[in-house]
């Protein structure tokens, strides 16, 4: 990458002012983003262990919640790292190379995170319209296979996405006023014609947040439709109690993505859309699995034997 006046773009530094502007917030935002880093990390393995160790969430339901965790753990762990980093420390600036990487593998965990998160809609669309079915649509190998498919449109976004910003030149340092490296800082930053990059970025993600988008509505209509038809108030109750997880992970994940982008562009939105960043890269990942294991008994039951074994062992 070449910019016009003949400068390496592969030099040039970006600066992500983060939380900067406020100095007087620097270490109580550092605590409390790390302890809610700690609480991810925590959070997400624990989901992961429990649900290796106990043989009734050996599930497809499961199957599916044990990855997002993953998904969440590694997300987290690309960005939050960097916020902390900004919050003590005075040099902010930040590579290209190490910004696109960032970017990269960031891409590949939220677009692989869209797409399971339309796979387990369709798994409850199972689950109640069609349970006496349910094993045999929901194999394993379609498990399987259903993960791969989710992993793989990640990967490919992210290749799409990571091209389009390497063809592009950057003539000079960049104040960047965030704390993480997204899609718009590289265009904004840019100093050549963005209208491939802007196009590449429109298709991937406006085709992922659709199609994902109709799965997810079109399996919760039939869903609700089967049990409005149910006759049993408990069966409706535990229906429900199925489905409410997953639809609360969904609404904060494409809440928290609308109103990042839908805000007005504004001088006084700056703020505004850091603490929405935060809340999508930083909050989400501790919030899901506190989502599915406050309201999950087996997950409960499991993580006290594992909190008793441990006590008796000292």
């Amino acid at each position: 990458m070449v910019s016009p006046n003949g400068n390496q773009s592969s030099a040039v530094l970006f600066i992500l002012l983060g939380f900067s502007e406020y100095p007087e917030l620097q270490v109580p935002l550092f605590l409390l983003f790390l302890t809610i880093y700690a609480v991810t990390v925590v959070g997400n393995v624990s989901m992961i262990v429990i649900i290796r160790i106990n043989p009734k969430l050996h599930t497809p339901m499961y199957f599916f919640l044990k990855h997002l965790s993953f998904l969440d753990f590694c997300y987290s762990t690309i960005v939050t790292p960097k916020l902390l980093e900004n919050l003590v420390v005075e040099d902010r600036s930040i590579s290209i190379k190490v910004c696109i990487t960032q970017l990269s593998f960031g891409a590949i965990c939220v677009m692989t995170e869209m797409v399971m998160l339309a796979v387990m809609a369709y798994d409850r669309f199972v689950a109640i319209c069609y349970p006496l079915l349910y094993t045999l649509f929901m194999s394993p190998k379609l498990c399987a296979l259903l993960m791969t498919v989710s992993c793989s449109w990640g990967i490919i976004t992210s290749i799409a996405l990571t091209y389009s910003l390497l063809i592009l030149s950057f003539c000079e340092t960049k104040i960047i006023n965030n704390f993480e490296c997204e899609y718009s800082v590289f265009l904004s930053a840019s100093c050549s014609d963005k209208y491939f990059s802007e196009l590449i970025f429109s298709i991937f993600t406006n085709f992922s947040a659709f199609f994902t988008l109709m799965i997810i509505l079109t399996s919760y209509l039939f869903i609700f439709v089967t049990i409005l038809k149910m006759h049993s108030a408990s069966g409706r109750y535990k229906a429900f109690s199925t489905c409410a997880s997953h639809l609360t992970a969904i609404t904060i994940f494409y809440g928290t993505i609308v109103f990042l982008y839908c805000i007005p562009n504004s001088k006084n939105s700056g703020l505004v859309v850091k603490v929405g960043s935060v809340f999508y890269t930083v909050m989400i990942p501790m919030l899901n699995p506190l989502i599915y294991s406050l309201r999950n008994n087996d997950v409960k039951e499991t993580f006290r034997k594992i909190i008793d074994l441990k006590i008796l062992s000292q």
